[in-house]
C-alpha cells in the first residue's frame, strides 16, 4: 500500500507542479498590457512573452507519457534561461536570484520527472 502511494505521488507531482510553474509563466506575461499600446501590439507582446509557455506545454503533453523527455527538457530550460539572462547587457549579479528562483522550479521539475522513469524503468 505504501508503495503505491509513494507512486501516485512520484506521477503526479511533476505533472501538477509543472501545470502550476506554466500557470504562473503565462501570469508574468501580463505585464505587457499598459496604456498607450493598440489592441494589435498588446497581442504582438502577449504572443512574444508566451513562447517560451506555449514550448512547455507542448513538453509537458509529450512528457505525460515520456517521462524521460520532461526531465531533459524542464533542466535545459532551467539552464537556457540562466543563460539568456547572464548575456542580457544590462545583466546586473542580483539577477541571478531571480533567475535560480524561475530555474529551480525547472529543474525541480525534471528532476521528478527522471525519478519517475526511473522507476518505471526499473
Amino acid at each position: 500500500m505504501r508503495q503505491k502511494k509513494v507512486s501516485k505521488f512520484v506521477y503526479w507531482t511533476p505533472r501538477m507542479v509543472s501545470i502550476i510553474f506554466i500557470a504562473f509563466l503565462a501570469l508574468m506575461s501580463l505585464d505587457v498590457f499598459s496604456p498607450g499600446l493598440s489592441f494589435w501590439q498588446i497581442v504582438q507582446g502577449l504572443f512574444m512573452h508566451n513562447i517560451p509557455v506555449f514550448i512547455l506545454i507542448a513538453v509537458l503533453w509529450i512528457s505525460w507519457k515520456y517521462e524521460i523527455v520532461g526531465g531533459i527538457a524542464f533542466i535545459l530550460a532551467g539552464i537556457v534561461y540562466i543563460i539568456l539572462l547572464s548575456m542580457n547587457k544590462q545583466f546586473q549579479w542580483y539577477m541571478l536570484a531571480w533567475a535560480i528562483q524561475i530555474s529551480g522550479i525547472a529543474f525541480f521539475i525534471g528532476i521528478l520527472f527522471l525519478m519517475n522513469w526511473f522507476r518505471k524503468k526499473k
